[in-house]
């Protein structure tokens, strides 16, 4: 299964991209993290339902990072993909 996330909050600036492709690669996860202009933080990821349940429990507890609110939409999953990256 893929999803997407939008995190709005503290979320930029406090290691929350780096934080999620370590969490992502750790649960075998696949899918990219990415910035916002209006200070959010997207996240695509793919993978089982246990281990995007997983991640985003991780991700969200973090030390610096606060979420306030979020957005999760279900995706189509992309075939071939093999890694999590951070995009710019």
């Amino acid at each position: 299964m893929r999803k997407q996330y939008r995190f709005y909050g503290r979320v930029q600036g406090v290691g929350f991209r780096i934080t999620a492709m370590r969490a992502a690669n750790g649960f075998g996860l696949t899918g990219w993290v990415r910035n916002e202009y209006d200070g959010s933080v997207t996240v695509e990821a793919q993978g089982s339902a246990a281990a995007l349940g997983r991640f985003l429990s991780l991700i969200k507890d973090d030390y610096y990072i606060r979420v306030d609110e979020m957005e999760i939409k279900d995706l189509e999953e992309v075939q071939g993909e093999q890694h999590f990256r951070v995009r710019y």
